[in-house]
This record gives structure tokens, C-alpha cells and sequence, in this order.
């Protein structure tokens, strides 16, 4: 099976080297091409969990410039080619739509599927509108991981990858004789991922977008880690108030009401209490933050469905006043 990565980040190195060592022909496409020339030269270096343990993953870097090359990629009818597209929503532009076009147009007129491990919402359709011949596998990770330099990562956390395909009509997908996302699945738990196909990936959306609303922008804004978030009273409190409005407006939009829900946002705290979200690890390294698509889609839903997101909103303005730098596209 071959394997396109596009993203050198945290969770592309993890993908990628992962499944490089359970056998797939793996090519991680990055943004620079120093990256590319060390994962190339020296490979993949993966800390496990706890950083117990080192190793070295051969792969093949690749910049993703080199996509600019016309029949780059071979494609094939057997569904043995997927392109998992790892970069942030902040990076989903139209510069990088160009490039997947074509490094996703095989010789034969084929197209490669792409999944899509992106936070929050708005992506799927962005993607589908760009390159509608492609097929969307979208998923949703619960997968931890840190990147420590240009080929080094480490695996702070297990979850589960649920992958379904992406239809953008409202059409639930069977995926039920799907054999060529069954082989993917089959690879990925060769790899160590607990992987599984989902006719309801709608939902399992809304609620990590539901979690990342609440806890990502939160500890932005106090500079804390996951655990840190709820422990102060004031915290909690406004915690409580965003999970409430999101809920409801999630709720409207077509998600399942958890059973309880703010329990599960406690507990992802607790499970997670020494990570750095992502969206605290983008300010600190200077970089765009997720906040349109997370906190913003919220805010999108409700004004589609008529109701009001005053805090989600604010929250929203508050990461930008604070870390003004473009929060999406770059």
C-alpha cells in the first residue's frame, strides 16, 4: 500500500513513520525542504509513550514544492493509494488545494481518496469544492503526539482514529463493503492504531469539536495545560458557560446530546492533564491558531440555525486581540 502524508507535524510524523514500519511505501510531504532532505537522510525518530523508548523509521521526506510536477502520482483502481492529509485547518488554502490536486491525479485518470484529520469544520467542504473527483474519507483522531524537531516525535497519548467517507449531502455512507477502507483500517492497526470505520462521523465531529471548543481556546487564553484548566473556580466557571452554549448549538445542528456531557470534558482534562493543546502550542510557537474553525464554526452553526453565540464569539475576538496573527491561511 502506498501512503501520501502531507503534513510534517506532530501527527503526520506519528502517521506516517508508524505506518512506514508496518510495511506501507510512505512519502511525508513537507513544508520545507530541509525537513524533507533529514527525514530522507536520517529518518523518522519516534519516542514512545512515557519516552521510554527510541527508534528510527526509514521514510522518504518529500517537499511539498515537488507536487508542482505533473504525473507525480501513478494512481491505481485497487484503492491502494491514499493521500492522509495532516496539516492544520490554518493551512487548508488555496496554494496547498492546487498542490493536492495534482499530486492526487493519477496517470491513468484516477484519483487518490484523501482522509482528512483536520480539528473543528468547514475543511471538508473547502476540499470537496476544490477537488470534487476525490474522494473525502473524513476522521476524527484522539491520537496524542509532540512533535520535538524537524524528524522527531513523540507519542504522548493512545486513542482511536474513526474514518468514515464524506458525502457533504447529509447521506449517511455504508461503509459496510467498503474493502479498499477496510485494507486502509487493516494497515493502520498493523501500525498500532485502533481504527474503525463509522457511519456516524457527523457526530463523532461535533463532539471533539464540542471538547475543542471548550478546552483548546481556554487554555489559550490562561496559558495552562489541560489539567491546569479546571481547577481554578473562575475557570471552571467559564468552562461550564462555554460548554453549555456550544452543547446547545451542536445539539441543534444534528449532534447526539451526550449523556454527560461536561463530565467527559473534566475527564478529557484529567486524561490530558500535562498536554499542551494545539491551539496553546500554535501561540507559543508564533504560529496561526485554529480558533475560526473551532470556536468560529460554533458561531457559524448558530447563525444558521438562528440562535446566538455570544461567548463562543467573544472567546473568538479574545484569541485574535490577544495573538493577532492571521488565524487562518498563511
Amino acid at each position: 500500500m502506498r501512503i501520501d502524508v502531507v503534513g510534517g507535524g506532530s501527527l503526520g510524523l506519528l502517521y506516517g513513520a508508524k505506518l512506514a514500519e508496518a510495511g506501507a511505501g510512505v512519502t511525508i510531504w513537507t513544508r520545507s525542504k530541509e525537513q524533507a532532505a533529514s527525514l530522507t537522510d536520517q529518518g523518522a525518530l519516534v519516542r514512545g509513550l512515557g519516552g521510554t523508548s527510541e527508534r528510527v523509521i526509514r521514510v522518504q521526506g518529500e517537499w511539498i514544492g515537488h507536487a508542482d510536477r505533473a504525473g507525480i502520482s501513478t494512481g491505481n483502481g485497487a484503492g491502494l493509494h491514499w493521500l492522509v492529509l495532516a496539516v492544520k485547518q490554518t493551512d487548508v488554502n488555496e496554494r496547498l488545494l492546487e498542490l493536492l490536486d495534482r499530486l492526487t491525479a493519477g496517470s491513468d485518470g484516477s484519483r487518490t481518496p484523501i482522509v482528512c484529520l483536520q480539528n473543528g469544520i468547514g475543511h471538508l467542504e473547502r476540499i470537496k469544492s476544490a477537488l470534487p473527483n476525490n474522494r473525502l474519507i473524513a476522521a476524527v483522531t484522539t491520537e496524542g503526539a509532540k512533535r520535538l524537531d524537524a524528524r522527531s516525535v513523540e507519542h504522548t497519548g493512545t486513542g482511536e482514529l474513526w474514518l468514515g467517507e464524506w458525502t457533504g449531502n447529509g447521506r449517511k455512507q455504508d461503509n459496510a463493503e467498503d474493502i479498499p477502507l477496510k485494507k486502509l483500517i487493516s494497515m493502520l492497526h498493523s501500525a498500532g492504531f485502533a481504527s474503525f470505520l463509522s457511519n456516524d462521523l457527523e457526530n463523532r465531529i461535533y463532539n471533539k469539536l464540542l471538547i475543542n471548543a471548550v478546552i483548546n481556546p481556554l487554555t489559550a487564553i490562561f496559558d495552562v495545560e489541560n489539567g491546569e484548566l479546571p481547577l481554578h473556580h473562575s475557570r471552571e466557571r467559564l468552562m461550564r458557560a462555554l460548554f453549555e452554549e456550544s452543547e446547545l448549538i451542536l445539539v441543534k445542528a444534528g449532534m447526539a446530546k451526550p449523556e454527560d456531557g461536561w463530565q467527559l470534558i473534566l475527564d478529557v482534562c484529567k486524561n490530558t492533564r500535562r498536554n499542551i493543546s494545539s491551539m496553546l502550542s500554535d501561540i507559543r510557537a508564533g504560529r496561526a491558531t485554529e480558533i475560526d474553525a473551532i470556536n468560529g464554526g460554533i458561531v457559524m452553526l448558530a447563525k444558521k440555525s438562528g440562535q446566538q453565540a455570544p461567548l463562543n464569539q467573544a472567546i473568538v475576538e479574545f484569541v485574535k486581540t490577544l495573538h493577532p496573527k492571521p488565524s487562518m491561511g498563511e
